[in-house]
């Protein structure tokens, strides 16, 4: 089957910086692909080349078979797009927004019903201002959709919302996918994209870094086991470097992190069993997708 987009040796450059710089990838029917990278690595750039939005230099780029920089085609009846910067007038209540949005494809989805699917029919008259964060990504979402997309784009979609709004939203793309669509998610947050995506790609500094199932570039790294315990008063991080199995010691703050192999866990449980304060917190974990993404683009904090 072949992928809904093609994108091989894509560049875009502002003046000297190359913003992106020979990325190539596809997105396959059906998947949630996520694109992962630090600030300013070239993300949104990437995507608005897809979505036609900025025009590429280099690269060939083509979604369902068209060419995204071609005006005449008919992509903006099958691709539904939630952008990093989209708001709405205060005043425009979410009944208007939906009905608005509706009127400008040829085949949309009653927009009463997608109100209702997306539970927003409480607030069907309440205006854009007045609706909670949660509340704006699920408008967002349903007006993303009402054009019956194939391809649905959502570019940073939880950002700035709480735990429990940011797990709703996570159900709610994956009900996206559920109608049929295939969806291109664009996230900061690592625990977000290792649940939700299928594949993610790596993206710094305008290069593609890795691409693959969040299990298998989490695999990759060969990690091993980690153990994360809060340092008690006076603690002295080398009386665990001779403990069997530990190969690098961390300290974040008060936070003590233990990397290595085979035993790790046991020996570094006995050796803080003897403190005379031992730890409180003392949990062991595998690594993460976000281990990953340090591990390809460094530990120091982007401008």
């Amino acid at each position: 089957m072949e992928p809904i987009v093609r994108v091989r040796g894509l560049q875009k450059r502002y003046g000297s910086l190359a913003a992106v710089d020979d990325v190539s990838f596809d997105v396959e029917r059906g998947e949630i692909l996520g694109i992962v990278g630090p600030n300013g690595a070239g993300k949104t750039t990437t995507v608005e080349c897809i979505l036609g939005l900025k025009t590429r230099d280099h690269g060939l780029v083509e979604v369902f078979g068209e060419d995204p920089a071609d005006r005449t085609g008919t992509l903006r009846q099958r691709v539904g797009v939630q952008l990093q910067a989209a708001e709405l007038q205060d005043r425009l209540r979410v009944h208007e927004a939906v009905e608005l949005f509706a009127s400008l494809y040829a085949n949309p989805e009653d927009p009463e019903q997608l109100i209702e699917q997306w539970g927003l029919s409480k607030r069907r008259n309440t205006a854009f201002g007045d609706l909670s964060g949660g509340q704006k990504q699920r408008l967002f979402i349903t007006l993303a959709l009402v054009n019956r997309p194939e391809l649905v784009v959502l570019d940073e979609l939880t950002t700035g919302l709480d735990p429990q709004a940011r797990r709703a939203t996570w159900d709610l793309v994956r009900a996206v996918r559920d109608r049929g669509a295939t969806v291109i998610l664009v996230t900061h947050f690592m625990d977000e994209a290792e649940v939700l995506c299928d594949r993610v790609a790596v993206i710094d500094q305008g290069k593609l870094r890795a691409l693959d199932a969040p299990a298998r570039l989490i695999a990759a790294q060969r990690s091993g086991v980690r153990v994360r315990f809060t340092a008690p008063p006076g603690f002295d991080l080398h009386s665990l470097q001779s403990a069997p199995g530990v190969e690098r010691i961390e300290q974040e703050g008060r936070e003590v992190i233990v990397s290595g192999h085979g035993p790790l866990l046991v020996h570094v449980a006995a050796r803080l069993a003897t403190l005379p304060e031992p730890p409180l917190d003392f949990h062991a974990g595998r690594p993460t997708l976000e281990d990953v993404f340090l591990a390809l683009t460094g530990r120091e904090a982007r401008d």
